[in-house]
């Protein structure tokens, strides 16, 4: 019996000491390893600088400084890190990774980036009013992508669908639009006037979508635009991240339902009832990074009676600058204006 226990705490003590020597055998073996390749990463690194004197002394230089050594084994690292990545991106090549990509990053930079996607609002009945501003400052086919290709300035028609889905007013569009191909046609907007606020996000959300562009407008379909004034003063702002531009206001609040203005918000705005500073609706302009700010919350911004409140009020908050641009006021075509009414 007490030989039997005496050889059990033998062997647990046997096993115990095998423990330690196993892991200093493992920790050995891995120092060697990490020995050796450091030894082989230094010869190698010893060899490409005894090429690279042999060549520099060749060219009438007597030494290599040690900034030089430094600069070549960095230089040395950076290639090796390129090789693997060229390696991996051929592999993922032959995968089919990436060449999606790469055809679309192409067309991308191939094509120039607008200045500005102009949204023009218009509604059923209006085809007048359209075609006055073909004819005045928006052209038609050719003269349409001129203006796009030449001047960066792109220009669409902004309509929603009919409350009666498919009736004559729909079709109607439809016609017009094919005939002209200069609509933005928001299938998912029902036309009413109340519904105005919802549009101007709608559209803002569907131009940044769309369009690559550094301004996104929205103008009204009774407004004649100097397509010339309004480049050279969006050019002015490139500079600018965000910045939402315009004929600034603050109007009064109404609260009384009967009102024609009234606002059902109105005890949002304080005692004496003043819209926060906002841009007048008939034209104004807002950065790219503000559409986009648009198309990703689209879900969440609130809207007001007014579209051009509604637009103000989502930039209130954030870090925007605001352009008091007195050319943005369109009452009358003084000289150096944007717009004018009529």
């Amino acid at each position: 019996m007490h030989g039997k226990g005496s050889n059990t705490r033998l062997s647990t003590m046997a096993s115990r000491s095998r423990i330690p020597t196993l892991l200093l055998f493992m920790f050995s073996t891995f120092a060697t390893i990490y020995v050796a390749g450091r030894l082989w990463q230094d010869s190698q690194n010893r060899v490409y600088l005894i090429k690279e004197l042999d060549r520099i002394t060749g060219l009438g230089k007597t030494a290599i400084s040690v900034d030089d050594t430094l600069k070549i084994i960095a230089c040395r690292e950076q290639h090796k890190k390129l090789s693997a990545l060229e390696m991996e991106l051929a592999a993922a090549r032959q995968e089919g990774f990436a060449s999606l990509r790469s055809t679309e990053a192409n067309e991308i930079t191939s094509k120039k980036r607008p200045l500005v996607v102009i949204g023009i609002f218009t509604r059923f009945g209006r085809r007048n009013n359209r075609d006055a501003i073909r004819k005045a400052w928006m052209g038609t086919g050719a003269a349409l992508k001129k203006m796009e290709n030449n001047k960066g300035i792109v220009a669409r028609f902004v309509i929603g669908r009919s409350a009666n889905r498919g009736d004559s007013s729909d079709k109607s569009i439809d016609i017009e639009s094919r005939q002209n191909n200069d609509f933005i046609i928001l299938d998912n907007h029902v036309e009413a006037d109340e519904e105005l606020p919802k549009k101007t996000k709608l559209f803002f959300a569907h131009a940044a979508d769309k369009w690559d562009a550094e301004f996104y407008a929205k103008v009204n379909d009774d407004i004649y635009v100097n397509i010339d004034a309004l480049g050279t003063t969006l050019a002015a702002h490139l500079d600018k991240p965000r910045v939402y531009i315009g004929c600034m206001k603050s109007g009064e609040v109404f609260s009384e339902p009967n009102h024609k203005w009234y606002e059902p918000d109105w005890w949002k705005f304080g005692d004496k009832k003043s819209y926060f500073r906002h841009a007048s609706g008939e034209l104004y302009v807002i950065s790219q990074a503000l559409a986009k700010f648009i198309s990703i919350n689209r879900s969440i911004l609130r809207t007001y009676a007014h579209d051009d409140v509604s637009a103000g009020s989502w930039f209130i908050g954030l870090d925007v600058k605001h352009v008091d641009e007195s050319k943005f006021c369109c009452s009358s075509w003084s000289a150096g204006a944007v717009c004018a009414g009529v």
